[in-house]
């Protein structure tokens, strides 16, 4: 097993359980010290993969208060992995002002919170690495996601500003762009579909693979990209979709 990241200090948001747990375990399993932003610890703790700081990255007050405890914990953040967020479904039509505010707050207005919060402890690290999670809905339009779409699009605009304002500091960031994972979220919505078969295998045929993308999968992009290795990548757009972003295969 490899030790890449020993001696560094992880910060991860929703790291419960999905993709931001798979990271977790996989860095921890290297040598980090990993601690999860989270409002329920999930399996993060049961799992030894990291310690858990409750935080709701859409409220200001929840988000310092977090980064306070880890700044009793630790003098220095070398990653932060904006990994938490909330889906939706539906067109514009269906889209209530509520619902725009609620998931742009947590998705887009939440990463720049966190990030905001965990920079004075980046700052310290000669290896600080900012990774976010997007979506290829960044890049791909899929019916009726039009507030999650915007959302994400936002997140890869933002993952490219983000690594321009903080080349000059030596803090990289990147993003990855998953296409439909394997996660607890996707496992709510099939569960609530009037055919959940059906509804899996079309998702699963949406991507050229055929199948959905594991969450370790991802996991193992974000420590690429987070990787003390990849000092010349930054400004980086990482797809793991099965070929959806790229490829149009005959069926």
């Amino acid at each position: 097993m490899s030790t890449d990241f020993q001696g560094f200090t992880v910060v991860i948001s929703g790291a419960g359980s999905g993709i931001g747990l798979a990271v977790s375990k996989k860095l921890k399993a290297q040598g980090a010290t990993v601690f999860g932003l989270d409002l329920n610890a999930g399996e993060l703790e049961s799992s030894g993969a990291g310690t858990w700081v409750q935080c709701d990255i859409g409220s200001d007050e929840s988000v310092t208060q977090a980064f306070a405890t880890i700044s009793s914990k630790v003098s220095k953040i070398d990653v932060l992995i904006n990994n938490a967020g909330i889906g939706a479904q539906g067109g514009v039509e269906a889209a209530t002002t509520e619902e725009w505010n609620k998931v742009l707050n947590i998705n887009v207005i939440g990463t720049s919170r966190v990030s905001a919060a965990a920079l004075p402890l980046l700052r310290k690290s000669t290896d600080a690495a900012i990774v976010n999670t997007c979506s290829v809905v960044a890049t791909v339009g899929l019916p009726k996601r039009a507030i999650y779409s915007a959302s994400k699009g936002a997140i890869l605009s933002l993952t490219l500003a983000m690594a321009a304002d903080l080349l000059p500091e030596k803090i990289r960031v990147n993003c990855v762009n998953p296409g439909t994972a394997e996660t607890p979220w996707i496992g709510r919505l099939l569960s609530q579909a009037s055919d959940p078969a059906k509804e899996r295998a079309a998702l699963e045929a949406r991507q050229p693979m055929g199948r959905l993308v594991s969450a370790d999968e991802v996991a193992n992009a974000i420590i690429y990209l987070a990787h003390p290795g990849q000092k010349s990548t930054t400004g980086t757009v990482l797809a793991v979709d099965g070929g959806l972003h790229s490829l149009n295969l005959p069926k």
